[in-house]
């Protein structure tokens, strides 16, 4: 009997290590209320990008990717909430404005993508990998982004506000931030 309870307990620890292991690797490098690291690349435009540039707007940074099928049925929501509050006031920032950061190999792969699901913001990061296994893009292991789609909601001085939230608590929160 003592030698089952034993089995059972190393089975148990070896389980938590499995699920303890899992969360340490998905989590990312950032979280709530932390300060957003900076950003710096080439747009898909051609144009050069910083994310502090973007200072005083709510900024939603979308990880995602071409190949990724939860990202793709997400996308129309996405173009929604940008057509429903970009150009809008808010109390506490100037406007909103979404930041894709698409980790794929293959870059007409991911304009085919961003053609098709019409994402019409003009912010087009191509966070380029070679393997897709671990998503290896070099702004993507910075912010150490292990699986997509991952999203944060970054606040007008910079911070986190929210790690992952919905696109319904995207257009609360929103909504409920626009000047009267």
């Amino acid at each position: 009997m003592k030698k089952q309870n034993k089995g059972l307990g190393i089975s148990l620890l070896f389980v938590l290590a499995l699920v303890l292991g899992r969360y340490v690797y998905f989590k990312p490098s950032v979280s709530h209320g932390e300060a957003a690291p900076e950003i710096s690349a080439t747009l898909l435009n051609g144009s050069e990008f910083k994310l502090s540039a973007l200072r005083g707007n709510y900024v939603l940074l979308d990880f995602w990717g071409s190949w990724c099928g939860p990202c793709r049925r997400e996308n129309p929501s996405l173009v929604k909430l940008y057509n429903t509050f970009h150009g809008q006031s808010f109390e506490a920032a100037s406007g909103f404005e979404i930041v894709s950061i698409a980790i794929d190999k293959r870059l007409d792969a991911l304009l085919a993508a961003i053609d098709r699901d019409g994402l019409v913001w003009p912010y087009h990061i191509h966070d380029q990998t070679d393997n897709l296994r671990f998503l290896n893009g070099p702004i993507s292991d910075e912010w150490r982004i292990n699986e997509v789609p991952q999203k944060f909601l970054i606040g007008p001085e910079g911070n986190i506000l929210f790690y992952n939230p919905s696109i319904d608590k995207l257009n609360t929160f929103l909504e409920g931030s626009i000047k009267d």
